[in-house]
């Protein structure tokens, strides 16, 4: 057995214990697969991370865990671990290494003090839904407002556009039903306009019922609206998320590019250090 230090990040808030908590691990060497699988489960976050090296060209690698099962990409674990990554040094960008692909941060300091952070988020595939019945049932609505369709960029997230943001505050959903529509599938649900979006994320076929914050999701989101024309293309939304389970946390993305072809999504928010610790780990 051996000590691992810890760091606890609060992200896409900028205030403690709000946002939506990471556990990042500062080195994961020596840690089979099913220790750093368990010890997810133990810390119940909705990401756990652990640092490795780098193997290409980055700064460092990541390996993220949700309760139970390991993601390719996520966004806030990402963002979470450039701030810790980012305390110790004055680089501008922390390139973390993922199972999608190396994803640049760009940091922003005030006084030395890491305070935002915009991410480089793997441009998702875009793909169709075909338990969409299953899918309102199982939320309890008759309707999405908007096509619902399925962006991958590591997890796989559906959008359903409800007419207001209380049939988003309102939603009660079967979580055993969503769970048995998929393993690795974020159900978002959305309403808003003018820039400024209400969303919640359900994800129970990853131990997380419901998350404070999604950066994974963000950036397919403002995808999402610029096809269907509910925004521009380049246009920064701003996503508020966790009101309902006493998190709240706001998100900033946007999509630069055309309908022709996606150059970049970027996401971004703010986060804080909030505790540092060792876990006895084998």
């Amino acid at each position: 057995m051996s000590l691992h230090p810890y760091t606890i990040v609060d992200v896409f808030t900028d205030a403690p214990l709000e946002g939506n908590q990471v556990a990042v691990f500062h080195d994961g060497f020596g840690l089979s697969d099913e220790v750093m699988q368990r010890t997810a489960r133990e810390l119940n976050l909705s990401e756990t991370v652990f640092v490795l090296d780098a193997r290409d060209g980055a700064d460092a690698r990541v390996r993220i865990f949700t309760p139970w099962a390991e993601l390719p990409f996520a966004g806030h674990p990402v963002l979470g671990t450039a701030f810790v990554l980012g305390e110790g040094s004055q680089a501008p960008v922390v390139r973390l290494e993922t199972g999608a692909g190396v994803v640049p941060v760009a940091l922003r300091r005030e006084r030395d003090r890491v305070v935002f952070g915009e991410m480089d988020q793997p441009i998702p595939s875009i793909e169709s839904f075909a338990r969409e019945r299953e899918l309102l049932g199982a939320l309890g609505v008759e309707r999405s407002e908007l096509p619902i369709d399925a962006y991958r960029n590591g997890p796989a997230h559906v959008y359903v556009a409800l007419a207001g943001e209380q049939e988003v505050a309102a939603l009660r959903p079967d979580m055993a039903a969503l769970e048995d529509l998929g393993d690795q599938l974020g159900i978002n649900c959305f309403a808003g306009g003018n820039g400024r979006f209400k969303t919640r994320m359900f994800a129970p076929a990853l131990g997380v019922p419901e998350d404070p914050a999604t950066g994974s999701a963000a950036g397919p989101l403002a995808l999402h609206l610029a096809r269907h024309g509910w925004t521009r293309y380049g246009e920064e939304i701003e996503i508020s998320q966790g009101t309902e389970i006493r998190r709240p946390s706001v998100l900033h993305a946007r999509v630069e590019g055309s309908s022709e072809r996606v150059e970049r999504i970027v996401v971004g928010g703010s986060a804080v250090i909030v505790a540092r610790g060792d876990y006895r780990l084998e």
